[in-house]
């Protein structure tokens, strides 16, 4: 990330040179025009912020500043415990510190909500509004066990909008921005814990965007959730449509997460009717990275399947996956996700009894399965609804990291 990197290289130098370094860059930025005409400010990219900043990066970043090394320690104190905002309100830090970081350009990292919705449920959509006026949602969803002990789930998004159009989702037609930094996706749960006033205990990366396209920002934003929000890395689970080459990237990394494939289709010909890009990813390439997956990390890949009334919700459809997972991931386990409706698709919910015959055909095959919950129906809940609904006209931004995205399809 940009704050360590700057961290490593002002290590050598003396506080004022640091300080004159940052105006420098401050001072330098300048709107970088994209071919839709659309202006992103770079400093939007280029901001110092403290956010999503380890323990060492921040004890180095006090040291740089002239400061004792516990100021370090303060620091990740006031981010991650007590969660404050401003740079000023770290009233524990000595005033001319204070001063100085934010005279070099720091700043915490938080943005603004710009809306709230709350569905009868309790689950709760955010639209939080970046330092570039983009928009993107992240949503809460409590459950409570019989003990009476709440759960609480993160659903995080990894981009803005997203560069693929997959057919059922609501976020290709809201269009691509941009990916995001590791602290916006991390601010998002902070984001959850400050509206519920409630610790999340779980994370999902099934947000806004294909987290394997942005990789760099996920991995990161997994560390600091993991070692500085201490939240249990199996209690974070990162999904995928399947990018070539891309589940081989993250099984090298050993974590302990989740991995979640939206499969969609039991066959090839049915997957690239539902999700195109299918076509650059053949279902037994996918299929032989996960089990890949497994091998190298004794982690089982969880299989997501949206159910789609009269396309992939017959038997013989359930059928035909019991079979593709008996070849390939024996023992794992598939969450069924019946449809949930969006403006402008031509899918339909599948009925409940069909959604329970495809769930019992599957567990007769010794497939272990459950069905999600639909939760937050009444609050836009799908991925893109309550953005799109904030959107006069889908947001189409041909940026240059759209041009670097390959042609493959989000999870959802």
């Amino acid at each position: 990330m940009i704050a360590t990197s700057m961290a490593v290289l002002q290590h050598t130098y003396a506080v004022p040179l640091a300080r004159a370094a940052a105006r420098s860059r401050s001072l330098s930025a300048f709107a970088v025009p994209t071919k839709a005409g659309v202006s992103v400010p770079s400093n939007a990219r280029e901001s110092q912020v403290l956010l999503g900043m380890s323990e060492p990066e921040l004890q180095r970043l006090a040291l740089d500043f002239g400061q004792e090394k516990y100021r370090g320690k303060q620091l990740h104190h006031l981010l991650y415990q007590r969660k404050v905002k401003d740079i000023q309100d770290f009233s524990n830090l000595p005033l001319a510190f204070r001063n100085d970081l934010q005279e070099s350009g720091w700043r915490v990292g938080w943005s603004p909500i710009y809306q709230t919705v709350k569905a009868a449920d309790g689950t709760i959509k955010l639209l939080i509004k970046l330092e570039d006026n983009r928009l993107i949602e992240t949503v809460g969803i409590p459950v409570e066990d019989e003990k009476g002990s709440m759960r609480l789930t993160a659903c995080v998004s990894s981009q803005v909008g997203c560069p693929l159009k997959c057919s059922f989702c609501a976020t290709g037609k809201g269009g691509f921005s941009r990916n995001l930094q590791s602290h916006e996706i991390v601010e998002q749960v902070l984001a959850i814990e400050e509206v519920f006033k409630h610790r999340v205990t779980n994370v999902v990366f099934m947000g806004m965007g294909e987290p394997m396209l942005n990789m760099k920002s996920v991995l990161e934003a997994h560390r600091c959730l993991n070692k500085d929000i201490q939240i249990g890395q199996r209690m974070i689970t990162i999904s995928t449509v399947g990018v070539p080459n891309t589940i081989r990237r993250l099984a090298s990394h050993k974590l302990q997460s989740t991995l979640a494939v939206s499969l969609h289709a039991p066959n090839q010909k049915l997957r690239e009717s539902i999700v195109p890009s299918a076509k650059s990813y053949p279902l037994e390439a996918l299929m032989k990275d996960c089990q890949d997956y497994f091998q190298k990390t004794s982690r089982r890949v969880s299989f997501e399947y949206a159910l789609l009334a009269g396309v992939n919700d017959a038997e013989e459809h359930a059928v035909e996956l019991a079979d593709l997972l008996r070849e390939w991931a024996r023992g794992s386990h598939v969450n069924l996700i019946p449809f949930n409706p969006i403006d402008g698709s031509d899918y339909r919910r599948p009925y409940k009894k069909a959604v329970l015959a495809f769930a019992n055909a599957l567990e007769s095959r010794k497939v272990t399965v459950s069905v999600r919950q639909t939760r937050g129906l009444d609050a836009s809940a799908a991925c893109g609804q309550l953005r799109n609904e904030f959107q006069k006209s889908p947001l189409v931004v041909e940026s240059e990291e759209m041009e670097s995205q390959p042609e493959f399809a989000v999870a959802c």
